[in-house]
């Protein structure tokens, strides 16, 4: 008899001690979590994924790129080029401010994100009946003084693919505004042209980017080569 009790509690202190170690390393990811977040995003759940993911690109992709130096406040675009699923992971993982990403409606809808996307701000773009719609919601965040985040080659594109043209919605933002754009070139990623390949594939990543471009005394056409020549790589 007494063996089984013996036997019973060394059982429960075993399982204690299962959930204390448990509870314990649990504690330390929200530390570090904590400790990597670089970007209030006004909720408390949002600011650890915010370190989550920093910690994901900088240790598991070894991502090598400083802060993107934006203002600390007022409105601003950042553009980059679109070679997998990862991208935005990315240049969140890069920006010292909140970024609201301009996101085709049916990646916005999918099902167990969508909460993700509009927790972040996120803009539902339908490019099949009203992208203005989407441009002009974008226009009023940047006025408001937000960071617009978009990937102006509208879809997954390779560098090595024909060069394609830019959507000139960018360009149209940045006259509208008057706010300065931060373009980006990324390259290193594994799995290219993924979705989610890009995510499981360890890489060694980095994001180039230049001096900020005014478009303001700039005409669309010039405004849009300037940042192709940054987001293209050259």
């Amino acid at each position: 008899m007494i063996l089984v009790i013996l036997t019973g509690m060394g059982g429960w202190f075993f399982l204690a001690l299962v959930v204390a170690i448990a509870g314990w390393r649990w504690i330390q990811w929200l530390e570090a979590c904590k400790a990597a977040n670089k970007a209030d995003w006004g909720r408390s759940y949002l600011n650890y994924l915010d370190g989550l993911n920093r910690l994901y690109c900088h240790r598991f992709h070894r991502l090598d790129s400083k802060l993107l130096p934006l203002p600390v406040q007022g409105g601003a675009l950042v553009v980059a080029n679109h070679i997998s699923g990862l991208d935005p992971q990315l240049l969140v993982a890069i920006s010292p401010r909140p970024l609201r990403f301009l996101i085709a409606r049916e990646q916005y809808q999918r099902i167990g994100f969508r909460w993700l996307f509009r927790a972040m701000g996120c803009i539902p773009v339908d490019r099949d009946k009203r992208p203005e719609k989407a441009l002009r919601a974008a226009l009023l965040a940047l006025r408001a003084g937000e960071v617009i985040a978009l990937f102006p080659q509208g879809g997954i594109h390779l560098d090595t693919d024909p060069p394609r043209p830019l959507k000139r919605g960018v360009a149209w933002l940045a006259l509208q505004s008057g706010v300065p754009i931060y373009a980006l070139h990324i390259e290193g990623v594994k799995g290219q042209g993924q979705i989610l390949g890009a995510l499981l594939q360890r890489s060694r990543i980095s994001l180039h980017y230049h001096p900020p471009i005014s478009c303001v005394s700039l005409s669309k056409e010039e405004c849009l080569f300037q940042v192709a020549q940054i987001v293209r790589g050259g």
